[in-house]
């Protein structure tokens, strides 16, 4: 799948570097919305993408923005990530799409008119056709809608609201999402994406807390401004190259002195103990963070990129009266997990 961000897209000639020339797209029709989560609904309209772009010969692109509208708005209240920029690329470039148009949501992009973006669409994007929820909207003065877009000459398709087979009524979302994995309900949040939920990031210098508890610890990158799901979980682990793809037995390749961690429930991985959240118990700057403490494992795992699948919720947070309080209860949530890791059949 091949990224690109609409202000590259959109600059003249003139503006480039001389060794850049300008892209000039092909033919496509194109989604636009956040995608985060790219979940079941989400899904829906890329299959309609496809499925009208192999009709028509047609290529088929997706565009997003970055930051999400909400984000950019209201950052201290927007709501929590399901998925980062690069966890949607993964996703998106999975499903089939071939192009990704990231869109930054600023001042001058809000400040477009309907006209001006229909501009855009049709004379540089060169989009034909478009697939669109009923309900969305353009436009600084939110005039543009796809009657709009007919009126302009462009062929939109509009998609209905999605639900999920167990619920008719409950229309498939990412808010509603958000809400199952803050409640701990990782089975239900996963029938919605159509997958099991994960985080992929880079492993980063932390403050190495966990040493001084003896659960060190793996800090992953998260890359959004808060995290959709909060407190200890089980997970399995992965190590994945630069082209995204799992590494066979990344981790245990990496081990030393024999200890080579615990099995994970599926191939390549291992079990992991996580806290994903602002460690109430510890005197730092309450900035969200993403723990992983690996069982019977010794390995150097800076700079790896790291793709972590929830399995289990244990509890919230919990905060701690000290050091001794807070390595105690590490401790039992540890053992916790464990014994939920030796019930599962599949170990």
């Amino acid at each position: 799948m091949n990224t690109y961000f609409l202000e590259q897209l959109m600059a003249s000639p003139s503006a480039l570097p001389t060794s850049t020339s300008q892209v000039e797209l092909a033919p496509c029709v194109l989604t636009i919305g956040n995608f985060d989560g790219v979940h079941l609904g989400h899904q829906a309209m890329l299959d309609q993408v496809l499925d009208i772009a192999h009709a028509q010969n047609l290529g088929s692109a997706v565009m997003i923005f970055e930051p999400q509208p909400r984000e950019f708005f209201a950052p201290a209240t927007a709501p929590a990530r399901l998925t980062n920029l690069a966890e949607k690329q993964a996703l998106l470039a999975e499903h089939g799409i071939e192009t990704l148009i990231v869109a930054g949501f600023d001042t001058d992009f809000r400040s477009l008119s309907a006209q001006a973006f229909a501009d855009i669409l049709a004379k540089r994007l060169n989009v034909k056709a478009l697939v669109l929820g009923d309900d969305f909207r353009f436009g600084h003065d939110r005039t543009g809608d796809s009657q709009f877009l007919r009126d302009y000459g462009l062929h939109v398709t509009n998609l209905h609201t999605v639900t999920d087979d167990s619920n008719k009524a409950a229309r498939i979302s990412s808010t509603r999402i958000r809400d199952l994995l803050l409640a701990g309900d990782i089975d239900a949040a996963n029938a919605l994406l159509g997958r099991d939920y994960a985080i992929t990031g880079m492993v980063v210098g932390g403050d190495k807390i966990g040493r001084t508890l003896d659960f060190p610890t793996a800090n992953i990158d998260l890359k959004r401004l808060k995290p959709a799901l909060h407190g200890i979980f089980a997970v399995d682990v992965v190590s994945l190259d630069k082209d995204g793809k799992v590494i066979p037995n990344g981790l245990v390749a990496l081990a030393a002195d024999g200890k080579t961690g615990l099995t994970g429930l599926r191939p390549d991985s291992l079990f992991g103990t996580a806290n994903i959240g602002t460690r109430p118990s510890v005197d730092k700057a309450h900035s969200w963070r993403l723990e992983i403490h690996f069982p019977e494992l010794q390995a150097d795992l800076y700079g790896l990129t790291l793709h972590v699948r929830f399995l289990h919720y244990l509890h919230g947070e919990r905060h701690y009266d000290g050091l001794e309080a807070l390595k105690a209860g590490i401790h039992q949530d540890v053992l916790d997990l464990l014994e939920w890791r030796a019930k599962q059949s599949f170990i």
